[in-house]
């Protein structure tokens, strides 16, 4: 099963300090070692950024910040894995690292199933079914 988890804080934060980068990688490489980290990657600050929005029809290109977020992504990461559990796990020990090593942040990883085409289709297939039974 592939998972992302989306790390999530407010930008106030600002850049992780090095020694928390040093325990990410080391992290990373084990999880990468074992064969089931995917990609991750750290995003910049929202204020580089811009969003594509769709409002009533209308599509309009917005410059960062987005000051209405509370909070945004600040990194991700993809895993295979075989269950949900796991994927708790490798994300409770890299939230850990931010307790050891950035006393004071505050944020949130999220974790969701990710789908491939294949398995889009096949979660559609029950309620093909109840529509058209």
């Amino acid at each position: 099963m592939r998972f992302m988890t989306i790390v999530k804080s407010a930008e106030r934060f600002g850049f992780p300090p090095p020694a928390l980068i040093d325990a990410i990688e080391k992290l990373r490489l084990e999880a990468v070692g074992k064969g089931v980290m995917l990609d991750t990657g750290g995003l910049a600050p929202s204020a580089t950024g811009k969003a594509v929005r769709l409002r009533s029809g209308q599509l309009s290109v917005v410059d960062g910040p987005f000051t209405e977020s509370k909070e945004v992504v600040g990194g991700y990461a993809v895993f295979e894995l075989d269950s949900q559990d796991e994927a708790v796990e490798w994300t409770r020990r890299f939230m850990e690292l931010h307790t050891r090593h950035w006393p004071g942040w505050e944020g949130t990883t999220e974790i969701r199933q990710m789908f491939v085409s294949q398995e889009c289709a096949e979660l559609q297939e029950p309620a093909r079914a109840s529509v058209n039974g």
